[in-house]
């Protein structure tokens, strides 16, 4: 699919040639009300779902060597569906049930949701974040008493952790699965018009798949300023950006592109 980190560049040309395809790094949707398949719809244009990032469980016996324990703890947080699944997971495996008065600290609704896959909620005990993880902070200031274990994966963003050694909060991290790039041997000498990646680990796959990619005629989109940043680092030029003010979404943000090709 290229050339070197270094010189990745573009054809500048390329902003006129209609997109007419594009590879989305994740997994395919389990339903049919993507919007990714909207697009696809009103505009012609064939959409294909690629997941760039693996998620691999943390073994018991691995994670008995941080020597992790749980029932020390007096809250949680969850910031993904992962987090959730190989937390309860690993509790299953250490034949540990969750104490009734265990509080749970979720980033998002949908996060809080899905919990509920695994324990019964109630409001005295759960705690939910607008959808960021600023959100969130706001949530845990007021329960900075609490002992916190944070679950997550060997590659995660910085913010939550600084918070709260910031904030001089006692908790854990406890690395329960972890992030790997995925084998893409099989997409070697696929051209997509778009390629919409997620996060920096997306960018990794893409050169460790495929050292020599070059961008060409490629427009890539990337989604938060991570995911942003990693595309520029890895010499590749950033075309479609999200979230923006007019595009919170990453759908958002391909469809104002190709809306201003047809201007």
């Amino acid at each position: 699919m290229a050339e070197s980190k270094e010189k990745a560049w573009a054809n500048p040309e390329r902003h006129k040639i209609p997109i007419r395809s594009i590879l989305v790094t994740q997994p395919q949707p389990t339903t049919d009300n993507s919007p990714y398949l909207s697009i696809a719809d009103k505009y012609g244009i064939k959409v294909d779902f690629r997941a760039f990032i693996e998620v691999e469980p943390v073994s018991f016996k691995e994670f008995r060597k941080d020597k992790v324990d749980i029932l020390s703890h007096t809250a949680v947080i969850f910031t993904s569906r992962n987090a959730v699944d190989h937390f309860f997971r690993i509790c299953q495996e250490s034949k540990i049930e969750m104490p009734a008065d265990m509080k749970y600290f979720c980033i998002s609704d949908q996060t809080a949701y899905y919990l509920q896959k695994y324990i019964t909620l109630r409001k005295r005990k759960l705690f939910v974040g607008e959808k960021t993880a600023k959100d969130l902070f706001e949530v845990i200031k007021k329960h900075k008493n609490e002992n916190f274990l944070y679950p997550c994966s060997n590659i995660r963003k910085d913010d939550i952790p600084g918070f709260l050694k910031a904030n001089k909060i006692k908790h854990t991290e406890a690395i329960i699965y972890k992030t790997v790039e995925a084998d893409l041997s099989d997409l070697d000498d696929v051209t997509y018009d778009c390629i919409a990646f997620f996060s920096p680990s997306g960018i990794s796959s893409l050169f460790i798949n495929f050292p020599n990619f070059k961008q060409n005629n490629t427009r890539i989109a990337a989604f938060g300023p991570t995911t942003a940043k990693a595309v520029r680092d890895a010499g590749l030029e950033l075309d479609i950006e999200a979230p923006m003010p007019n595009a919170p979404s990453m759908t958002g943000a391909i469809e104002v592109y190709i809306q201003n090709q047809k201007k």
